[in-house]
């Protein structure tokens, strides 16, 4: 018997609202949606969490001489100044244009200014780099926002902004980062507790909830002003852009704002609220002294609120605005606010828009979302997850669809700077300046909306195998959109992020692909293809940029692996010579063999793709065979190493026993009897190098009986030798195996650092659990000990992969010295429990990410919020870095459902 569950306007669970009205039950109407979007028939993804909750101190917003971002647009001047790039907000949605946005703002009446975006230190202001400095959550999404939930704690008194600056900077490396928790001012629970619900009506129909509870011991007062704007385009001076000027209107409990693109949108509200209006025009006269291009700046309602200055515009007209509500709160109690945010006409959008359903029609599309989206992710969360893990999966989902943001940056036009508007002269040869091909105005993928507010290429990738769960079409295009012809740089490399676009990222595209692909069901041969032909490029431009001796090892720099060397493998060496690295090496043998294995796929449905399966083949085996002839590998340590290539031909094995020597682990595939009988040219291929070339013998030779009793061959950078004694030291205790997965660096360098003296200069490296002491890459990010998730993720791949292969017949020490034995496949199975247990509460309702923290541990307010920390403490699993890198951290959700399918 089924439960009926009847909430308020009538609405009964399971019933679809598309038009604020009931409609016939489906059987999952969020697939619906996505099906809709995918075809193109409705545009459920058009308006999305897509606003930054950071564009101050970003790249885009620099125009300084030296590239100095976070001093150029500091966190001070956001209020005040209107960006060229993108727009920030708390708990935003806007638009795929950014034509407007929508945001919420607070003030407690005791902070010096209303809180309209998150407080943070940037690189120079934190002692372990950018570090934001409050407490929000992704609660819930799903892959069409169609519902969303959005969580923050408001502290009552007023916010320490100077108390985190000056304490901070009083610490060094060596000490924890100063938080806001530590302050004290969540003592006695004097904070707000606000939550925001969305749910569409429609694709451009926004049904809004916001709820403030009071979680103080006596009454407070809180200022609630939902923000409406126009992202400022007028203001560039380009052509048709300075006379179109888009307005809002202020009216009783509503903003109606017309766009000559947009056309007519609404924001109304509930009670009694009072419109604001001011323009999203700079404030020139309070940051330069200068006159200002009108008396109603971007900061008017802001001076309004706060200190009642005649700052907003008393005719009710500008390009922002907000509806002011002011709520009175008993301790303990809580009040709501009901908004709907809707695009009631098309161009030119002048009319009168009629009144907004704030009653039981609103009621019934809040309650029908909320049912639809539990019973899609029910179908996505196998039944096996505990409750526990079931609400990790969901927020870590939740937090990868807020991640979608919004991004402008036209290279050429940023470097040239806007009509009235030049930039330093030394910015055509800075940062950039190689890219100006590149224009970017897509909704994409980002690491952390608030600490990495730009995309990161190998982020992406790991990003794309998560979101391939709830919603593939948008994996698949985000994967494809990083090599488009708009992005990608003519000579084939992936950018990598906006402050330096030519750095050097792994190759993990073509991997990330085949996992979306399989994900997707195996069928979309399309999406493969385009992916091949661009992907053909880029390996190719890896093999003549980064093979610098011709001898297929390879470098690359630091390989997103910051930190985890002597030196900065980025930067110019300390002695003259060339630096070939293992993680490089394994990156492109691993690489090879994604494009073999994408050309197999694609070859059983096109001949033509037969010789690029056979020139792959040869490739990889060149790649994993050069890998011992050139000394990367080290028998008698069982090793991976970099090697320094001295310019005397001396070669210098820098040996830190880091993920740089497991990373070769992922080099691995199989050739099925099955693949080699349907492509012969393959299989003859394969049988002339083992009789002509038997010094590949090792790294394709593998051969043995599958589970469907015929023959199978193993392609591999290591061989099953190499394998066994690599796993022992990768699985050892006192090494890299965690108690809550693997470490970056050997634990072995607490008490052996590595120091190698180059150049009459000594560099060393030891184990760092935590936080690094060391000032490369700003220090803002540690690679020498920590535990992070896409490298594990990586390995626990692979080890599925060897299993695939050698079946129950290949048991190894687990851990290393226990005497226990254990196939590949349980261990694989091990360690992503130990990778989950990061997240889930132990026998004393703890969870290890959030380590000695009493507040999120133990108060039943905080402890099922889950963050997504960047990276781990390699003893102890506590989170540390960028506090809400959902981004590649959401892999635990996937190892959820991979573990409990």
């Amino acid at each position: 018997m089924t439960a009926v569950v009847k909430y308020p306007g009538g609405v009964e669970d399971g019933q679809v609202i598309t038009d604020g009205s009931p409609s016939a039950p489906a059987p999952d109407a969020e697939r619906h949606r996505l099906a809709q979007a995918d075809a193109g028939e409705q545009d459920w993804r058009a308006w999305g969490p897509y606003l930054s909750e950071r564009a101050w101190g970003t790249v885009r917003e620099d125009y300084s001489e030296h590239g100095t971002a976070w001093d150029y647009f500091p966190h001070d001047h956001a209020r005040s100044r209107a960006y060229r790039w993108s727009e920030d907000g708390m708990a935003g949605v806007c638009d795929d244009r950014q034509t407007f946005c929508f945001a919420l703002a607070l003030w407690n009446g005791r902070d010096p200014i209303i809180k309209e975006r998150m407080f943070g230190l940037g690189g120079d202001g934190g002692n372990h780099g950018e570090d934001v400095k409050e407490y929000w959550w992704y609660e819930d999404s799903t892959p069409t926002h169609s519902w969303m939930r959005w969580r923050y704690h408001y502290p009552q008194a007023a916010f320490p902004y100077d108390e985190l600056v000056a304490v901070n900077a009083l610490r060094g490396r060596d000490d924890t980062e100063y938080e806001l928790v530590d302050t004290g001012i969540f003592d006695d629970d004097r904070y707000w507790a606000v939550t925001v619900d969305y749910a569409k009506a429609s694709p451009t129909d926004l049904c809004i909830v916001v709820t403030v509870a009071n979680r103080g011991d006596r009454a407070e007062t809180l200022h609630v002003l939902p923000h409406l704007w126009f992202r400022n385009t007028w203001a560039w001076g380009l052509p048709g852009t300075d006379d179109r000027v888009p307005r809002i209107v202020g009216e009783p409990r509503r903003l109606v704002g017309e766009h000559w693109v947009l056309g007519q949108i609404v924001l109304e509200g509930d009670g009694d609220p009072t419109p604001l209006l001011c323009d999203n025009d700079t404030n020139a006269e309070r940051l330069w002294g200068l006159p200002s291009r009108t008396p109603y700046p971007k900061d008017g309602i802001n001076d309004h609120v706060v200190g009642g200055t005649d700052t907003v515009n008393p005719e009710l007209i500008g390009t922002k605005g907000a509806l002011h509500y002011v709520l009175e709160v008993p301790a303990g109690q809580e009040r709501r606010i009901r908004l709907r945010l809707t695009r009631t006409a098309p161009p030119p959008g002048d009319g009168d828009p009629p009144p907004a359903d704030l009653g039981a029609g609103f009621d019934a599309v809040i309650w029908a979302r909320r049912a639809e989206a539990n019973r899609f992710f029910a179908g996505v969360i196998p039944a096996k997850a505990s409750a526990d893990e079931a609400l990790i999966a969901r927020q870590a989902i939740a937090g990868l669809m807020w991640g979608k943001q919004f991004y402008h940056f036209d290279v050429k036009r940023w470097l040239e700077g806007d009509p009235g508007s030049s930039p330093p002269a030394g910015r055509r040869h800075g940062r950039n300046s190689a890219w100006w091909h590149m224009t970017s105005f897509d909704v994409i993928s980002m690491p952390d909306p608030w600490e990495y507010p730009w995309y990161a290429a190998w982020d992406l990738a790991f990003h794309c195998v998560s979101i391939a769960r709830v919603d593939p079409g948008f994996a698949k295009e985000q994967l494809l959109l990083l090599l488009r012809e708009w992005y990608l740089h003519p000579n084939g490399q992936i950018p990598a992020y906006e402050w330096a676009f030519g750095d050097v990222n792994p190759p993990v595209h073509a991997w990330a692909a085949l996992k979306v692909f399989e994900i997707d069901g195996s069928r979309d041969h399309e999406f493969l293809a385009r992916m091949m032909h661009k992907l053909l490029m880029n390996f190719t431009w890896w093999v003549n940029r980064k093979d610098t001796g011709g001898n297929n090892v390879f470098e690359g720099g630091f390989l997103g692996l910051d930190n985890v060397g002597p030196f900065d493998r980025s930067a110019a060496l300390p002695v003259a010579g060339v630096l070939e690295q293992s993680d490089g090496t394994g990156w492109m043998a691993m690489y090879a063999l994604n494009l073999l294995d994408i050309a197999i796929v694609l070859a059983e449905h096109d001949r033509s793709w037969v010789d690029t399966a056979t020139k792959f083949f040869e490739h990889f085996a060149y790649i994993a065979a050069a890998a011992y002839d050139q000394g990367l590998w080290d028998d008698e340590d069982a090793f991976f190493y970099d090697v320094l290539r001295l310019a005397d031909g001396t070669q210098v094995p820098l040996k830190v026993r880091s993920v740089v020597g497991l990373l070769p682990l992922a080099a691995v595939t199989r050739l099925t009897a099955r693949t080699l009988h349907r492509l012969p040219e393959l299989g003859a291929r394969l049988r002339w190098f083992l009789t002509n070339r038997p010094e590949y013998a090792a790294v394709i030779g593998g051969r043995r009986i599958g589970p469907d009793g015929r023959q199978q061959r193993l392609l591999s950078m290591c061989g099953p030798e190499q394998v066994v004694r690599l796993l022992a030291r990768m699985l050892d205790t006192e090494e890299f195996l965690s108690e809550y997965g693997l470490r970056t660096l050997s634990r072995a360098h607490l008490d052996k650092p590595f120091a190698v003296t180059l150049g009459g200069q000594e560099f060393c490296v030891g184990y760092e659990p935590a936080e690094s002491t060391s000032g490369l890459f700003g220090g803002n990010s540690n690679w020498r000990g920590p535990i992070w998730m896409p490298t594990n993720f990586l390995l626990i791949s692979a080890l599925r992969d060897y299993a695939a292969f050698f079946g129950d017949d290949l048991q190894v020490e687990y851990p290393t010295r226990s005497g226990v034995k254990k196939t590949l496949d349980e261990i694989a199975d091990d360690l992503s429990a130990r990778l989950i247990s990061l997240f889930t509460q132990d026998d004393w309702g703890r969870r290890p990410i959030y380590g000695a923290a009493q507040l999120f541990q133990t108060h039943p307010d905080w402890r099922d919020l889950i963050a997504f920390p960047e990276y781990f403490h390699g003893d102890n699993g506590a989170g540390l870095g960028a506090w809400h890198q959902t981004g590649w951290t959401a892999l635990v959700a996937d190892l959820i459902l991979t573990l409990r399918r």
